[in-house]
């Protein structure tokens, strides 16, 4: 009597023949582009400001700001000189919220422009060619 993890091993101790495909891209979904870099460009605005609110955070609580202060007003001579003045939290956030809602447009446009692009050499090179193996 044999188990069935005995017929399993038996199964994939057999060496199967390995077959290569060889596949040529020559279109690619242009919607299919826009829709994706839609998409991952959204995901680099989150990280872009949860990385802005983390750094700031991590900044202020290790009092390089307090030292930024410090230097600031022994540069300057005046004791009323300190980056809070000029650099606050909501202006930060403010910020890096604007600069990923320009690289959410600037991306999306940019995969849209890089599916066209493709789209067109395609018709001058041929695409590009991809091997595949079932090992």
């Amino acid at each position: 009597m044999t188990s069935v993890a005995d017929k399993l091993a038996q199964k994939s101790s057999k060496k199967t023949a390995s077959k290569q495909v060889r596949l040529r891209l020559v279109h690619i979904d242009f919607w299919s582009v826009v829709k994706f870099s839609f998409l991952l460009s959204i995901c680099f605005g989150i990280i872009t400001i949860v990385a802005t609110f983390l750094m700031w955070t991590v900044i202020e609580n290790t009092g390089v700001l307090g030292s930024v202060n410090n230097l600031l007003n022994d540069v300057s001579g005046s004791a009323g000189v300190g980056v809070d003045d000029f650099v606050t939290l909501p202006q930060l956030m403010l910020f890096s919220l604007v600069v990923a809602l320009l690289n959410l447009v600037a991306g999306t446009a940019l995969g849209a422009v890089a599916a066209f692009l493709y789209n067109l050499a395609v018709k001058v090179t041929g695409g590009l060619v991809f091997g595949f193996t079932n090992s």
